[in-house]
């Protein structure tokens, strides 16, 4: 039995602080900052000929997942991913509360 690899592999580019999907000319991003011990999330990108593909969810969880490994709290600065994490309250831990 084969595995076919997963569609759409996102990669964590920490040079460009960002998480990255590229499929054939086109490239769909995560931006982000890290200040302390908290991740701003800046920007998210992806080119009208890849959405609807779930691309947008798939750089959002893997910038939460990384935040959740390097056990950083998060600041949803861009939209998509404040509604992301709305809709996948597992992630609610990660935000940054204003006390913190």
């Amino acid at each position: 039995m084969s595995i076919s690899p997963e569609p759409f592999p996102v990669r964590h580019n920490p040079e460009a602080k960002r998480f990255e999907v590229e499929s054939g000319p086109y490239l769909a991003v995560l931006e982000y900052r890290q200040v302390g011990d908290t991740i701003l999330f800046i920007h998210t990108g992806v080119p009208p000929e890849l959405e609807g593909q779930g691309i947008g969810s798939r750089l959002a969880r893997a910038g939460l997942e990384y935040a959740r490994a390097q056990e950083k709290k998060v600041v949803p600065l861009c939209w998509f991913v404040r509604g992301f994490i709305e809709r996948h309250p597992e992630y609610g831990d990660l935000l940054k509360n204003k006390g913190d």
